[in-house]
């Protein structure tokens, strides 16, 4: 018998040369073949069985499977930065990476989004042309993460598909450095893109926290930072997608939990978002995140860029489905620290711990899938929360980013891949002239008193307390949104007959309004005529804006979670909102329009549509140099910038589809001549079916 072993001494061609299997052939043209694995080896095509299939991988597998660092030159860096390619995945047995998190050795672990499994990385030393980056698999029988960390000596694994989706611990069972052992903790019920996402370390090193998109049911929890009855609180009809996406998906869409590390308890810290798939703590423990937007919305009133959020106790980011999202000046939710536009976001870390000049060590990344971009988002504190300025700190066209980590040699690292796209290993590392040393990040005493209060009232979000309603009460009245936010969820968390009084007689009008918003989400129904005669005290032409929104936000949630008035209360509000409209302020007006249709106000329709026709165009963001990195997604968007819908005019067309009575011939022809005008705009792909049911919810409304 004749033993043929296959070895680097082969010689391999991927052409097909004439007479090449004769003995004389001359295959000095020829490469050395590259040796990837033994028969049998794991995550090989030829682990199981020798096939066709096996030979149609094995032509794909022209990689280095342990290169050194390249240094590209296709990438838009910041100046002073570097950037090298580190490893090119052979997706046949490696897939497409899309997480990646420290490993104890100074390493990464990293996940392929399909079912390749789990792999750690130890990359080329940073500095060292000879060194090499070696990727090795993990014996563990797991794969599909979006969230990875080491924790409590253990890696914890979010997963979000194949069936398995839910939060796992991965150990070395037998203390031989690997990890082989998979343990479920809590299957989560979610999957597709919206599903469970993140899983990090918390602030106090004891606990860990995991965000879950908005198609991800919310787990059982054991308690709540903010009370249990969220509800969608639109006052007029919602439509849903025009397409149909996310039809029937309610509040309190996207969460963010803190889990123990048993995986046992959890407690429900932040709500509301769309697609928040990854979320990071800075260095003073605070959290952040990056939710996603509704790009089939683009030029609808109710389209929401993508955003940095600062998660926060008891926090509500007002996603509602179809045309129910919030404006971000409800007093129920909180506004986001900076906008970002179209993207797709994905993976989030702070640059701690990285040797980079101080602004960066500071700076919030931000990753961007679709426009291949990673942002630098520098945050300023404001009051008990922040500001943030964003910048691009690495681009190119292609680069489907998905993930980033700051290495032990403090270098910024990223992968690329998802959806099955080619992957990669890059890394980012700081050559300019600038101190790299460590640097703390400069407060004002304001600031760190701002959030140490908002702090102390967030101390008692998590159920009754006697010193609550003492100690948060005079914070409702609060200029910082942040800090009056707090203190109502506070007080929201106390029982209602301890404060009830008490918000009903607030003279202040800020805090009145932020009263009177806890006791419509927590009192009964009979209190809704006191509730109303409280909120009639003010007049709104002798309020502040934020004073006059948070007002009529409240007679709006009364209305909500209370029922509608009698017709005595009913005609007395109109009385007293109607000679207010118009206001100087377009969200004031939205507001009161809102109001004086669900409350069928005779001259609701002649007002409203007057507004509707003078409303100012949009303000045309400054997207042009990110959408020219995606002409497929970006073109379809600078179609809509060049000639961008009157999404301001829609706003108030959307509300007046309700009013049934009213209205005279020339004003529904004004009406439906509006609609057939706005038609021709372009926008997203739900843009034109949403003009179409709001035509025919308006025709429905019409008189036979």
């Amino acid at each position: 018998m004749t033993r043929v072993a296959t070895d680097g001494s082969w010689k391999a061609s991927t052409e097909e040369a004439e007479k090449w299997n004769q003995i004389d052939f001359d295959d000095s043209g020829w490469s050395n073949a590259t040796v990837v694995g033994e028969l049998g080896e794991k995550n090989l095509p030829w682990s199981k069985s020798v096939n066709a299939e096996t030979f149609a991988k094995a032509e794909t597998m022209k990689y280095d499977l342990s290169p050194k660092a390249k240094p590209v030159d296709n990438l838009n860096l910041l100046p002073g930065f570097k950037a090298e390619l580190l490893y090119t995945v052979p997706k046949p047995i490696q897939g497409s990476w899309v997480n990646i998190t420290p490993a104890p050795d100074g390493g990464f672990f990293v996940s392929d989004q399909g079912d390749a499994g789990l792999f750690h990385i130890k990359p080329a030393k940073l500095g060292d042309p000879e060194s090499r980056t070696i990727v090795e698999s993990l014996p563990a029988d797991i794969s599909s993460a979006q969230g990875l960390v080491w924790a409590f000596d253990s890696l914890y694994v979010d997963v979000n598909g194949g069936g398995r989706s839910g939060l796992y611990r991965v150990t070395d069972s037998d203390n031989n450095g690997d990890l082989d052992q998979v343990e479920k903790l809590r299957a989560i019920d979610g999957g597709g893109e919206h599903g469970p996402h993140a899983v990090i370390l918390s602030e106090d090193g004891k606990n860990l926290y995991v965000a879950c998109g908005n198609h991800t049911h919310l787990t059982k929890i054991d308690s709540s930072r903010a009370p249990q009855n969220w509800s969608e609180d639109l006052l007029l009809p919602r439509q849903w997608d025009a397409r149909g996406h996310a039809k029937g998906v309610l509040a309190p869409g996207g969460w963010i939990c803190q889990v123990t590390p048993d995986g046992k308890t959890w407690e429900l810290i932040s709500n509301g978002y769309r697609n928040e798939y990854d979320i990071a703590l800075s260095p003073e423990g605070e959290m952040f995140t990056y939710d996603a937007d509704m790009e089939w919305d683009f030029g609808a009133p109710w389209y929401r860029p993508t955003r940095i959020c600062h998660v926060v106790s008891g926090s509500e980011y007002g996603w509602r489905s179809g045309t129910g999202k919030w404006p971000i000046y409800y007093e129920d939710s909180l506004p986001p620290v900076v906008d970002i536009g179209p993207g797709s976001p994905v993976g989030v870390v702070f640059g701690t711990g990285g040797k980079f000049p101080p602004k960066y060590q500071r700076a919030f990344f931000a990753l961007d899938w679709t426009f291949g971009t990673i942002y630098s988002i520098h945050l300023e504190p404001e009051g008990a929360s922040y500001k943030g300025v964003k910048e691009e700190f690495v681009s190119g066209s292609p680069l489907p980013v998905t993930d980033a980590a700051i290495g032990s040699d403090g270098a910024f690292y990223f992968t690329v891949g998802g959806r099955g796209t080619d992957s990669a290993l890059y890394r980012v590392y700081y050559d300019g002239d600038e101190p790299t040393g460590f640097s703390k990040n400069p407060e004002s005493r304001e600031s760190i008193e701002a959030r140490a209060l908002r702090h102390e009232l967030e101390s008692f979000h998590t159920g009754p307390d006697p010193k609550a309603v003492d100690f948060a009460w005079p914070h409702l009245g609060s200029e910082d949104r942040f800090i009056r936010f707090a203190a109502r969820i506070a007080i929201e968390n106390q029982p209602v007959d301890q404060w009830k009084d008490r918000a009903l007689s607030e003279e202040n009008p800020q805090a009145a309004a932020v009263a009177a918003i806890a006791l419509a989400r927590q009192g009964d129904a009979s209190l809704r005529e006191d509730l109303l005669n409280a909120l009639n005290r003010f007049d709104i032409s002798k309020l502040t804006e934020t004073e006059a929104l948070g007002l009529l936000r409240a007679y709006a949630l009364c209305f909500i979670r209370m029922g509608a008035p009698s017709l005595e209360m009913r005609l007395k509000v109109i009385d007293l909102l109607d000679p207010h409209l118009p206001s100087e302020s377009d969200n004031i007006n939205t507001e009161l329009v809102r109001l004086l249709v669900f409350l069928d106000a005779p001259s609701v329709i002649e007002k409203g549509l007057a507004l509707m026709a003078e409303a100012k165009p949009p303000k045309i963001p400054a997207w042009g140099g990110l959408l020219s990195r995606n002409q497929g997604y970006g073109g379809t968007i600078q179609a809509m910038l060049d000639n961008h819908p009157p999404s301001n005019k829609i706003n108030y067309a959307f509300m007046l589809r309700n009013v049934r009575y009213g209205w005279t011939m020339p004003q529904r022809e004004q009406f439906f001549q509006f609609i057939n005008d706005a038609a021709k705009y372009p926008g997203g792909a739900s843009y034109a079916g949403f003009l179409e049911n709001i035509r025919k919810e308006a025709l429905d409304n019409c008189s036979p």
